[in-house]
C-alpha cells in the first residue's frame, strides 16, 4: 500500500507544484524541463520577462539530481533512510519555496532577484522529487512526466483490447499504475489551479503537507 501510495501523492505535488509556478512565476515549470524550453523559445519571441528564469532552471534541475544522487548513494552505504531523507529535503525545499513565495510574491517580473530565488526553490524541491522516482520508484510510472505516462496508457489500453503480445496480467497492472498517476497529477493541476485563483502563493502549503506525509511514509 505504502509502495503504491507515495507515487500517487508524489504525483498529486507534481501537478500542483507544477501548475502553481506556471501561474505565479509568468510560466515557468518547476519540474517540466521540456516545458520550459517551450516557454523560454516563446518569451524570446514575445518579449516578456522570465527569460533568465527559464535559462537557469535546467542547469539548476541537473545539478540537484545529480547531488540527490551522491547523497543517496552517500547515506545507504552508510546504513541511512535515504529515500526518507531525500523526501525531508524535498519537503524543505518546497517549505522555502511557500515561504520566499508568500513573503515576497506576487512577482509580475519572474526574472527578478525575489521570483528567481522562490522559483529556484520549487525547482530544487521537484528535482528531488524526480531523483527520487527514478530511483526508488523506478518500476513505478513517472509522476511529473505526464506525456510518457499518456503515451504508454494508450500503447497498454490497445493491448487490452485487442489482446496484444506479451503478459496481459503485467499491462493490466501497469495500465492501472500509469492512470492513477495521471489521475493524481490531473488533480494536483486542478485543485491548484482553484486555490491559487483563491488564496495565491498561500496555496503552497498544501504540497508542503503532502510532502511531509510522503516523507513520513517513505521507507527503504
Amino acid at each position: 500500500m505504502r509502495k503504491l501510495g507515495i507515487p500517487a501523492l508524489l504525483s498529486l505535488n507534481g501537478g500542483f507544484v507544477d501548475t502553481v509556478g506556471f501561474l505565479g512565476l509568468q510560466g515557468l515549470f518547476t519540474a517540466h524541463v521540456t516545458g520550459n524550453f517551450v516557454t523560454l523559445a516563446a518569451t524570446l519571441v514575445s518579449g516578456t520577462h522570465g527569460v533568465i528564469a527559464k535559462l537557469l532552471a535546467l542547469p539548476e534541475f541537473i545539478v540537484v539530481v545529480i547531488v540527490a544522487r551522491l547523497l543517496g548513494a552517500a547515506l545507504r552505504a552508510r546504513g541511512l533512510p535515504a529515500l526518507r531523507l531525500l523526501l525531508v529535503a524535498k519537503v524543505t525545499f518546497l517549505l522555502a519555496f511557500f515561504v520566499l513565495a508568500v513573503a515576497l510574491g506576487p512577482f509580475p517580473d519572474s526574472d527578478a532577484p525575489a521570483a528567481l530565488l522562490a522559483g529556484f526553490a520549487g525547482i530544487a524541491g521537484m528535482a528531488v522529487q524526480n531523483a527520487v522516482q527514478r530511483v526508488h520508484y523506478s518500476s513505478l510510472p513517472p509522476t511529473t512526466l505526464m506525456t510518457g505516462n499518456t503515451t504508454q496508457a494508450a500503447l497498454d489500453a490497445v493491448d487490452l483490447l485487442h489482446g496484444g503480445n506479451g503478459d496481459l496480467t503485467t499491462t493490466r497492472a501497469r495500465f492501472g499504475r500509469t492512470v492513477q498517476s495521471i489521475a493524481w497529477f490531473a488533480g494536483g493541476c486542478a485543485l491548484a489551479a482553484v486555490l491559487y485563483y483563491w488564496i495565491g502563493f498561500w496555496s503552497l502549503a498544501v504540497p508542503v503537507a503532502v510532502g511531509a506525509t510522503t516523507a513520513i511514509l517513505g521507507k527503504d
